[in-house]
């Protein structure tokens, strides 16, 4: 039988070979495929959560014009700390950076930054109140059935980041946060 979810697969392929052997956590979303992100995954580290997107690249079939990219190209990751589970603000902000690529056409690459407009969790408490993107540390491009796809990580910083990068560069200031960069509301 043919493999009905080869671009899925190919992403949980790349995931899993980074990440201890471990049942994921999964959310779906209220999207249909090729409608921006599908579902999200969490899968627990030592030391923190790894949250990976589904439905930026092509999950099913091959629907794209460009063969040699997977739908937009890209799926978006975050890391966390480790908690019991997962807070809600982190899948839901994955879900909405998703939804605004789908909707605008414009994709995340790495280097870009922005202003999201408020506290990346959603409530105050937190100096993290702009983003950062750049390729995952761990996971890099992939080639998939569909095309390659880019795994973005999502990196909350701070505004005075924010100026830094903008003054120099995102790769200059994300070089300070650590090697898997860990995006800690409470930094």
């Amino acid at each position: 039988m043919e493999d009905q979810t080869p671009g899925w697969d190919a992403i949980q392929s790349a995931v899993e070979a980074t990440v201890p052997a471990q049942e994921p956590l999964h959310w779906g979303t209220n999207n249909l495929p090729g409608q921006g992100v599908y579902g999200l995954s969490a899968y627990r580290g030592d030391d923190h959560w790894f949250l990976v997107t589904f439905g930026l690249s092509e999950l099913f079939t091959k629907d794209s014009d460009n063969p040699a990219v997977s739908g937009f190209g890209i799926e978006l990751t975050m890391r966390i700390p480790l908690t019991d589970t997962p807070p809600t603000w982190a899948p839901n902000l994955l879900k909405k950076l998703g939804d605004y690529v789908h909707s605008s056409g414009r994709v995340f690459a790495e280097g870009h930054r922005m202003d999201p407009g408020g506290p990346i969790t959603g409530a105050p408490g937190t100096n993290l109140t702009a983003l950062a993107f750049t390729e995952d540390p761990a996971l890099g491009t992939i080639d998939t059935p569909h095309g390659t796809l880019q795994f973005l990580t999502v990196v909350g910083i701070t505004v005075d980041e924010l100026n830094r990068a903008k003054a120099s560069s995102t790769t200059a200031v994300l070089a300070g946060l650590g090697p898997l960069l860990v995006t800690d509301p409470e930094r």
